[in-house]
């Protein structure tokens, strides 16, 4: 039910600290933590003595402890102390997991971990680039991922789902062009001399027609990256020149928990205004409201799936995007099980 060899966020950098964090990954326990040089450890959520949670123990010097009888952990899982006792169980060990640190995130790799390369985690445009500023939230959902790259792969709910923000008639009545190869799936959609929505008013600091421009691409195994702005019409950013508009990466990473429950990682990346810590928090709300009215869609099919597991999704032109990104996932699962 899960790609494995992937990597996945299991939190933002500032939630990891020196107190027990638990996670679940692809159906996974993990609890991850920092030692006191600030490097981060995770490690299977389970003492193999009574199956506590660690995430239940506390951290001491760079060792996690467990809450029930005080077994010691190191950052590799080997359990290095065992009170009273004069040796350690040679099966008193637990599964350490391949994590790093990149882009705002702390990544978490759950499957072979001779496999587990920095290289291959995923990358967040301009995330860590000067002249860039990042921030966002996090949203436990009750829906499987799946649900959540169809919702962000195809744009045209705006327009019902989000109408006194970023939702305006003309998103559905211009078409995307649909793209992908084996490692991504990218829907391109541009509308040329609207009226901007609030939310692009507001940032362009202007009112007048514009351009405006929706580019998503997923790739494996549930990150949804979407390249978005605006730019006063005629100036050119079809074409390349972004210098009279404004640029946002919305940045969607969603780390399934279980086949019905996931974490949703979202935020923006940003060009424009990039010191106004006001206006990062301003567009953190605004971005966290939008997105709790995906909630409510997302939930709700999910919640109908369940009801009534015999009916299948129906697919339309406008799901084009969402359906290559569910064949990518498709084919990658069906490659892992050879």
């Amino acid at each position: 039910m899960f790609l494995r060899n992937f990597w996945y966020v299991a939190g933002w950098d500032g939630e990891i600290g020196r107190t027990p964090v638990a996670r679940t990954i692809c159906n996974e326990n993990v609890v991850l933590y920092r030692r006191a040089d600030r490097s981060l450890v995770a490690l299977e959520d389970s003492c193999p003595h009574r199956l506590l949670p660690l995430s239940q123990g506390y951290v001491e010097g760079d060792r996690l402890v467990c809450g029930y009888h005080g077994l010691e952990f190191d950052g590799d899982g080997a359990c290095v102390h065992m009170p009273n006792q004069q040796s350690i169980h040679p099966e008193a060990c637990v599964r350490a997991y391949p994590v790093v640190e990149k882009d705002r995130f702390v990544w978490v790799w759950i499957g072979d971990k001779e496999k587990a390369h920095e290289a291959l985690v995923p990358e967040i445009p301009h995330a860590s680039e000067e002249g860039w500023v990042f921030d966002g939230g996090t949203y436990d959902v009750k829906c499987g991922y799946e649900l959540l790259v169809d919702n962000l792969m195809d744009l045209s709910h705006e327009t019902y789902v989000h109408p006194s923000s970023i939702g305006q008639l003309e998103i559905t009545e211009s078409l995307p062009q649909t793209r992908s190869d084996d490692e991504s799936v990218t829907v391109e959609r541009w509308m040329e001399n609207i009226v901007p929505p609030p939310f692009w008013a507001n940032n362009l600091k202007s009112k007048e027609v514009c351009d405006r421009w929706q580019i998503c691409t997923f790739t494996l195994p549930s990150n949804v990256m979407i390249d978005v702005g605006v730019a006063l019409a005629g100036t050119g950013a079809q074409q390349g020149d972004r210098s009279k508009g404004v640029t946002g990466i919305v940045v969607n990473c969603m780390t399934p928990e279980t086949e019905t429950t996931c974490r949703y990682y979202w935020g923006m990346v940003r060009n424009f205004d990039i010191d106004d810590n006001g206006l990062t928090q301003n567009i953190k709300d605004a971005q966290a409201k939008v997105f709790y009215e995906d909630l409510e869609v997302v939930e709700g099919q999910q919640a109908n799936m369940l009801r009534h597991p015999e009916r299948k999704l129906l697919n339309f032109n406008i799901d084009a995007g969402g359906v290559r990104a569910r064949r990518l996932i498709d084919r990658a699962l069906a490659a892992a099980a050879e």
